[in-house]
């Protein structure tokens, strides 16, 4: 016996639910696109100096007694170590982890919080963060600013940043930047159906060994270390300079250089 499908209600805000509906009038056009410039701009000027970064998306949904929890906080321990500033979506559970990590160790911990109608509130350990509108310009700040991007066990959300980013990498939209996918048995099957992709020629064998996936805190850094460190100069890299008369500033660790 079938079942009649649940009734589903959108979490979308109402502008931009109208906006993924089609075809609007003008006016409702032209303000949905100026609402979305709004964002990005609060976005540059909230992000432009918080100096080079690894992102560490995962569920909003583990606790603290949650070992997946744990191994963010370390990791984010970790990357302030090698001079990076951590970069979250901001919110609670492995966001608040790896968020927390980075605080603990005084590097930088970035939020870059999504405004939802069940209000998801920034985390306790941000050193600075920006509230934003619309889900693709959250994710578009969230890549802008990282040379490396660690994946945690997650949920529908995670996945889809996960393969937002290796997709970017795999069609040439941005360089090759470390990704790491942690937690060898939560994401068994995905890197089963990744090979399946690969074995029916709908990706390449070599877009399958885009992403390193491992249990080990210290191999993920390294593979980081190598690729986003090593491989890009860093080290090397001018930093931008903020203008006073623009009400810009560094943040309070913006000396701190990869190691």
């Amino acid at each position: 016996m079938e079942h009649a499908p649940e009734v589903f209600t959108p979490l979308g805000s109402n502008q931009e639910m109208t906006f993924l509906e089609g075809p609007q009038p003008r006016r409702k056009e032209l303000i949905f696109l100026f609402d979305v410039l709004k964002d990005f701009i609060k976005g540059f000027r909230k992000l432009h100096f918080i100096g080079p970064c690894v992102t560490v998306f995962g569920s909003a949904r583990f606790k603290e007694d949650n070992n997946y929890y744990e191994m963010a906080r370390q990791i984010g321990h970790k990357i302030v170590e090698m001079g990076f500033a951590v970069m979250t979506g901001g919110g609670p559970g492995i966001m608040e982890a790896a968020n927390r990590g980075a605080k603990e160790s005084g590097g930088r911990s970035i939020g870059c919080n999504i405004i939802l109608p069940k209000e998801q509130k920034p985390n306790n350990y941000l050193d600075r963060w920006v509230q934003i509108n619309y889900f693709f310009v959250r994710k578009i700040l969230l890549t802008k600013y990282s040379y490396a991007f660690v994946v945690m066990p997650g949920g529908y959300g995670t996945m889809d940043e996960f393969f937002e980013a290796i997709t970017l990498i795999q069609v040439g939209k941005t360089q090759k930047f470390p990704i790491v996918l942690f937690g060898t048995l939560y994401h068994e099957k995905l890197i089963t159906y990744i090979n399946y992709m690969a074995s029916q020629q709908t990706i390449n064998v070599e877009d399958a060994r885009l992403f390193l996936c491992t249990d080990s805190v210290d191999e993920a850094m390294d593979h980081i270390n190598k690729y986003a460190v090593q491989g890009f100069g860093l080290m090397r890299k001018k930093r931008m300079k903020p203008f006073s008369w623009l009400g810009e500033r560094l943040m309070h660790s913006e000396n701190v250089q990869p190691k």
